[in-house]
């Protein structure tokens, strides 16, 4: 089957996570997308896993997009971008708000010469305000967000905060920038026009608290605790969802506990949340004796949801995965690695990493041939670029900071 993006070009001017997830989503999707990197690269192909030089942590984000390498301190540079956006659909950059319209590249400079163009900027506080300038990795957007806190709140004892090593507002923004292109481009087919999307990550990682916005607007009891969480086995923890009466008493036929149902402690939902504690401790005096697959095997037998707490390394072989199709293998110079495709399928079009990752700047050449360059044109830009990169030409870009 075809992509449902297939005759979509894309211009990705962004690193590092969020930008290029969106990105790659597209790419998945069938879209042409040509990353636009400086004459170092996206900072993500430096790092680890590394093999013979390549990364595969770069190659999962960026996975089917072409590599074209220029540097936009040059004006002939820049000339080069305008007269490639011509023949785009879809901008995608990621820089602090400003340094697109400082290289003269930003929505209202693309926009006389391309009315159709759809143009999304991601940052950290959106592209004006208070906040507009300050540097925002996720980790400090997932402070900022309130997201931390809550989360912490919920973990029943005083400490500090978490340590951030999972990016979640970076996937998350990545995301609803993918679905805002979408929009836009279903509106374009009605209007034929194009718009400037600014995508905040602060407000996409806030979209996540959604009982907690309304618990900061309104007085509410302070919760019990959690019924979502581990309970021990004889070997490891399994992780115990209750949210509903037909699951609570599927625990209790799981645990051989009938009684609890009609026990005052548990028998109503504000009842057992306030007893969870006590639920919870003459639950383990049960699963305790049992293995995790024993518990686990019982769970899934009266369905209650649950699930053992896995590595990464241990989900990535689940049949389940292995069923639906749920890695790609892509090949970059360093071999092959596996990515995970996007997590929807499509009956009327592929959805699906493209099996490679591009070499820094691998497509240059063929990119400006297309857009009417000569060979010593191009040659000339090649050479602006190398010079660049081997600091001839002064400070490094100013890179983003909206990606963590």
């Amino acid at each position: 089957m075809a992509g449902a993006l297939d005759r979509l070009r894309v211009l990705d001017f962004t690193t590092t996570i969020a930008g290029p997830h969106c990105g790659r989503l597209l790419a998945d999707l069938g879209a042409e997308v040509i990353k636009i990197e400086a004459p170092e690269g996206d900072m993500m192909r430096t790092r680890p896993p590394l093999r013979n030089g390549a990364s595969t942590s770069f190659g999962q984000l960026n996975a089917g997009k072409k590599s074209l390498v220029l540097d936009l301190k040059a004006p002939q540079a820049v000339e080069a971008v305008r007269r490639l956006a011509t023949t785009a659909d879809v901008v995608v950059e990621n820089f602090r708000p400003g340094v697109m319209r400082r290289f003269g590249l930003d929505y209202d400079a693309l926009a006389p010469i391309k009315p159709e163009l759809i143009y999304c900027a991601i940052s950290g506080y959106g592209q004006t305000g208070p906040s507009a300038e300050l540097p925002a990795y996720a980790p400090v957007i997932h402070a900022a967000s309130g997201y931390d806190l809550a989360h912490m709140a919920y973990q029943g004892e005083q400490r500090r905060p978490d340590y951030c090593g999972i990016f979640i507002a970076d996937v998350v923004a990545g995301t609803y920038s993918f679905g805002a292109i979408m929009t836009a481009l279903y509106q374009r087919e009605i209007t034929g026009q194009g718009q400037m999307i600014d995508v905040s990550m602060l407000e996409s990682m806030l979209s996540l608290t959604l009982s907690e916005i309304q618990a900061a607007q309104f007085a509410v009891a302070p919760p019990g605790r959690p019924v979502f969480g581990p309970i021990a086995a004889k070997d490891g923890y399994i992780n115990l969802a209750i949210a509903s009466e037909r699951t609570f008493q599927n625990l209790c036929a799981a645990s051989g506990h009938p009684q609890w149902i009609t026990d005052p402690r548990f028998a109503q939902y504000p009842d057992r949340r306030a007893n969870w504690g006590q639920l919870i401790e003459e639950l383990e005096c049960w699963s305790r004796e049992r293995t995790v697959r024993e518990v686990q095997a019982l769970f899934d037998r009266h369905g209650v949801p649950s699930s053992p707490y896995r590595t990464v390394k241990e989900a990535m072989t689940d049949p389940q995965l292995g069923h639906r199709r749920a890695f790609a293998e892509i090949r970059d110079a360093g071999g092959t690695f596996r990515a995970l495709n996007p997590p929807f399928r499509m009956s009327g079009a592929t959805a699906a990493a493209r099996p490679y990752a591009a070499a820094l700047g691998e497509h240059t050449e063929e990119l400006l041939a297309e857009i009417g360059y000569t060979p010593a044109e191009i040659a000339a830009l090649v050479s602006t670029a190398t010079a660049a990169s081997r600091g001839l030409r002064g400070p490094r870009r100013q890179r983003s900071a909206a990606l963590g």
